[in-house]
């Protein structure tokens, strides 16, 4: 599966939702890129920005939408879609 754009996911260590996404996503992960909220100033603040001031994860964006805790299947979904000429 090809993508013109990384998957970027915002996560923390010790989340069950961000293991679950992971896991979903483990066929794609060299399409992923992380970043992980407690280490990244820029991306707590993204979270925060997209989630009424919470720092919810995961966050992810994927084909221009930004979404709070999809499923996998949301995301490859998104990702389908974006490739499709």
């Amino acid at each position: 599966m090809a993508a013109t754009e990384a998957i970027e996911i915002y996560w923390r260590p010790g989340c069950p939702y961000c293991e679950r996404l992971f896991r979903g996503l483990s066929d794609i992960e060299d399409l992923l890129t992380l970043h992980n909220i407690w280490e990244d100033d820029a991306a707590r603040n993204f979270v925060r920005q997209h989630n009424g001031g919470n720092e919810t994860v995961p966050t992810v964006v994927v084909a221009g939408s930004v979404l709070t805790n999809p499923s996998p299947q949301r995301v490859l979904e998104l990702l389908r879609r974006e490739e499709k000429p």
